[in-house]
This record gives structure tokens, sequence and C-alpha cells, in this order.
């Protein structure tokens, strides 16, 4: 596992191995814009590039996630190397390749479960066992997972212009001229964007009201 959270190539001779004098720049890019079936297929082959690039897609979405969990940034950056190295360790484990995202998210989420558990035995002192906060139950953090899942599913069902309008707004809260410069578009368009996307995820999740 490198500094930035992810995973070494166990076995040195292979060619994707990632190193600076490696010219491989140009196989690089097609996986950038490969979708995630097929990254998680590679990955499963044992293409540490293409895990990398899965990695980075989904990793800030998984810190937003974490840290709302765990009410920390420090230790979800903890979890969400965790949650990586796992994910590298257990990837042959994965099912649908085309569902790999919402895999990587149920690690991350059993990660800060564990988290909040140890966090629990470590503040219980002469057998002081106090009720947790409700917002960091287990009973609520399992909600929280369940919800998170049936998000994704929703997200899913959105056109990608606003699934990307959506995300940035809401899980890295880019203001509306930041998405527009981000993506292209105009201040406009961004604005009918989400409007869609919210009144859409608004009726996927009314369940969860």
């Amino acid at each position: 596992m490198s500094d930035s959270g992810l995973p070494d190539d166990p076995d040195g001779d292979r060619t994707s191995d990632p190193s600076p004098a490696d010219d491989g720049a140009e196989s690089r890019n097609p996986l950038e814009e490969a979708a995630d079936a097929t990254l998680a297929s590679r990955a499963m082959d044992g293409d540490t590039h293409a895990f990398e690039v899965l990695a980075r897609r989904h990793g800030p979405l998984m810190r937003v996630y974490s840290a709302k969990l765990l009410n920390s940034d420090i230790e979800s950056d903890d979890v969400v190397q965790e949650a990586f190295l796992t994910g590298w360790r257990q990837i042959d484990q994965l099912d649908s390749p085309a569902h790999v995202r919402n895999w990587m998210m149920r690690i991350v989420t059993r990660k800060a479960i564990d988290r909040i558990r140890v966090r629990r035995t470590h503040d219980d002192i002469d057998d002081w066992d106090p009720p947790a906060p409700a917002e960091t139950s287990p009973e609520r953090v399992v909600i929280a997972r369940l919800q998170m899942d049936a998000v994704w599913d929703a997200l899913d069902k959105l056109p990608s212009d606003q699934r990307r309008c959506w995300l940035l707004r809401e899980t890295a809260g880019y203001s509306y001229q930041e998405i527009g410069d981000s993506l292209g578009l105009p201040l406009s368009t961004v604005r009918g964007l989400l409007s869609r996307a919210r009144r859409f995820l608004l009726t996927e999740m009314e369940a969860w009201r």
C-alpha cells in the first residue's frame, strides 16, 4: 500500500507496476475514461492501475460519507485507506463488476462501524456504558448504510450530467459556478440539471422520508 492509500503491486514482475519511469502514460489515459465495470474486471485480474483509478474516482465520496458517519475528517482518511486495502485484497469476491462502487461503499461503511464500536469500547470506563449518541448508534449506522445504497441506486438512474452536478454540489460542496467551470456548462444549465436531479431523487427516496 502506497502513501496515497492505494495498493502496491504484490508481484514485482507485473507490467502494471507503477513507477516514475513507466512509459505507459498512453495506456493510462483510456483507463481514466473506462467504465467502473471495466476497471473492476481488470482489477480482478490483478491490474493495479485499474484499481487506482477506481480509488481516485470514488475515494472523495467515500471520505465525505465516512466523515459524516464518524464526525471526523482524520478518522475518515484512515477508514478509507483501510477500505482500499480490504477492497484490493478481496476484489476477487466482487460478484458484479458493474456494482463495484456500491461494493466499495459497503466496505467503507463496515470499516466506519468498526471504528465506532472501538470508540465505544474505549469510552467504557469503570463499567460505565452510556448509550451511544443517536446519530452514531449501530442502528443508525445500519440505516445510513441502507439509505446510501438506495441513493446510489437512484443516482445510477440519472443522466450523467445530472448525476455529476448533484455529486459535486451535495458531496463536494461545489458552488454552482464551480460546477459549471468543472463541467464546462453554463450556470443556467447547472441550475436546471440540479433542479431536475433533486426532484427525481426526492421521488426515488420518498420511502426514506
